[in-house]
């Protein structure tokens, strides 16, 4: 595992995006799993704004996303497919049948995860796995549990969970409190992963992730069994593992 401390959000933001652009550039056919939040915007604006430039091509890149709240269409402002396509699909020039969102709308939740899990499959497996952490451990929507989920499912949100992510929402009651996601062993199965991490709401937990115990009480904790795992964070972030440390 490599460990990397920036400054600040917006250096975070641009070493991360140098690992993308760097993996799109040497592989340009790659399969790229994405995040949502508000973590990974810094990384969308920054690989935006190289694409401007001509220094990035993404024409034959292939994605896949983490998850998709059940319940919202892809034109719903809080649906993770419209905030892929405002904050990075409709600014970059990958095709739109290239990007894959789990179908929050799907009739039979266990059809599409299956599919969703087969669209991977034959994509050949994701190359970079962009993932970000929750303040209780969760990567994707895989919550603290008894066991590892493996594969794409639909997940129950934590209340912890809900409260969170409710800033983006007029209300507490328009929540969602299921969404599908990818399960760990899909997620485990990247070749590469890229953790980034900002904020000092996020020390404690990036410090057990890391340095703690393998347990599904903290899912993010399965990284440490990762051959090749990057942790991009910010000082703030980083803040529990330097008294770790000490």
């Amino acid at each position: 595992m490599k460990l990397i401390e920036a400054k600040d959000y917006q250096g975070m933001s641009r070493k991360a995006a140098n690992i993308i652009s760097a993996q799109v550039i040497l592989f340009p056919r790659s399969v790229l799993g994405l995040a949502t939040g508000s973590t990974p915007l810094g990384i969308y604006r920054q690989l935006v704004d190289w694409y401007e430039k001509g220094d990035v091509d993404f024409g034959e890149i292939h994605s896949v996303n983490l998850d998709e709240y059940c319940g919202l269409s892809p034109e719903n402002p809080q649906s993770y497919r419209y905030y892929m396509n405002q904050n990075f699909f409709g600014h970059v020039n990958i095709k739109p049948e290239n990007t894959a969102v789990p179908n929050g709308m799907a009739e039979d939740f266990e059809t599409e995860c299956k599919k969703y899990d087969r669209h991977i499959a034959e994509l050949g497996g994701i190359d970079l796995q962009l993932l970000g952490v929750g303040e209780t451990g969760h990567i994707g929507f895989n919550e603290p549990d008894q066991s590892f989920d493996k594969m794409t499912h639909r997940a129950a949100l934590r209340e912890e969970t809900i409260q969170a992510n409710s800033r983006f929402f007029q209300s507490m009651e328009e929540v969602p409190r299921y969404a599908l996601t990818m399960g760990i062993k899909a997620i485990m199965q990247a070749k590469k992963i890229l953790l980034v991490v900002s904020g000092a709401n996020k020390a404690d937990i990036l410090e057990k992730a890391l340095f703690g115990p393998v347990t599904p009480g903290i899912p993010a904790s399965i990284l440490q069994l990762h051959p090749d795992v990057t942790v991009v964070a910010d000082q703030d972030a980083m803040s529990a593992v330097h008294s770790r440390r000490r």
